[in-house]
């Protein structure tokens, strides 16, 4: 659910630039699309049309090699404006550098903190940085070694990514459930493995069960917890939860997060919290939720600068550790993921909670907003 702080998945090796490869990607791989550096046709249509306006464009119509060619990308202008699809001209790989056929998006809070212009970034910009997708072309002086990076720029048919930002994604996994390993599983895991440091038997709690939240529910399990708390405002999602390795479910509308924390726990708290929404009442309850010398792990983005407040005598008395997480290790923990998920360890299918259609792409954020997506919605672009 960031910036900067995924990779990118590949399937098979290339012998030579005009093979073709599969590709997943943690956290988009394009270049930030912008007025300066790429071509808008002039037709333009909101995400909100339908196809019977003429608005879908084969991707098996595009001629790579025979001149030039268009693809679709949905484009974030200004803050609280409607996305639209607008066409481009087709980015061409320069050296060192793919091209990809986009397969699939996740929709990632962070993605709706820029639409929504609580995080800055430069506009107009294809959004999206979750994704999977197929290598099928090369720029020059392409190699096979692997990357790591991050941008703006997974909602379109085609994106151009650097050529070392790739790692294999085994013909065992899927296109659209895997998008997820690059930003939600992979947060999630650098929060738990290196910010954390979960061991077996530690008791954890998790605020916010969302794509993230819902991760490190996962993660903890597999790390062996043996009190994994889920805590959020929404039943369903709750309920969910308990799937993804939750023994117990708090719901903060309905009692004090807090207070019911240290009674699971015995009047001790837990030995890790993690806050993966990003609001000030939940980083307090995330620090509040903690044993003595216990670890508060903030991995949730909010409004460009929000403050949250600590009580500075508990924190000392306490002996309590903040600590903020913004990813995992690329090279060293993406092989990891992908053997989690192959193992069935990390359930993908559990932790994806509805896939969308292309064109439904804006109307995915806005039911971002509403609190409706229960885990992670992903975008099937293919």
């Amino acid at each position: 659910m960031a910036f900067y702080r995924t990779s990118l998945l590949i399937r098979k090796a290339l012998s030579s630039n005009s093979s073709r490869r599969t590709a997943v990607f943690s956290s988009c791989g394009s270049l930030p699309y912008n007025s300066s550096n790429h071509d808008f046709r002039t037709r333009s249509y909101s995400s909100s049309e339908s196809e019977d306006k003429g608005t879908k464009i084969s991707a098996a119509g595009y001629h790579l090699s025979n001149g030039s060619s268009y693809m679709r990308g949905l484009v974030f202008w200004e803050p609280n404006k409607p996305l639209t699809f607008e066409d481009f001209n087709m980015p061409r790989p320069k050296a060192n550098e793919v091209l990809i056929k986009t397969k699939a998006c996740g929709v990632c809070h962070s993605d709706l903190h820029v639409i929504k212009g609580e995080l800055p970034f430069a506009s107009p910009c294809v959004v999206g940085h979750e994704i999977t997708g197929e290598v099928i072309e090369h720029g020059p002086l392409t190699d096979n070694k692997p990357v790591y990076m991050y941008s703006m720029g997974g909602l379109a048919e085609f994106c151009v990514v650097p050529a070392h930002g790739l790692a294999v994604l085994p013909d065992s996994l899927p296109y659209t459930e895997s998008a997820i390993l690059g930003c939600a599983v992979f947060t999630a895991y650098g929060a738990m493995a290196h910010a954390a440091e979960v061991r077996p038997g530690d008791a954890i709690a998790v605020i916010g069960i969302g794509g993230v939240g819902s991760s490190c529910l996962q993660i903890a399990r597999a790390f062996g917890a043996s009190e994994i708390i889920a805590v959020d405002v929404q039943d369903e999602k709750l309920q969910k939860a308990k799937l993804s390795g939750a023994t117990h479910a708090i719901n903060a509308l309905k009692e004090d997060a807090v207070t019911k924390i240290k009674e699971i726990t015995g009047g001790r708290g837990v030995d890790v919290a993690v806050e993966a929404l990003g609001r000030v009442q939940t980083f307090s309850q995330c620090v509040q939720s903690v044993r003595d010398g216990g670890k508060a792990v903030m991995i949730g983005l909010t409004l460009s600068g929000a403050k949250g407040e600590i009580d500075i005598n508990h924190l000392v008395r306490r002996q309590i550790k903040v600590i903020g997480s913004y990813g995992g290790r690329a090279r060293q923990d993406l092989p990891k993921l992908i053997k989690l998920a192959e193992s069935g360890i990390f359930n993908l299918e559990v932790a994806v909670s509805e896939k969308r259609k292309f064109e439904d792409a804006g109307q995915a954020y806005k039911d971002l907003d509403r609190g409706s997506i229960l885990g992670r919605a992903v975008i099937e672009i293919m």
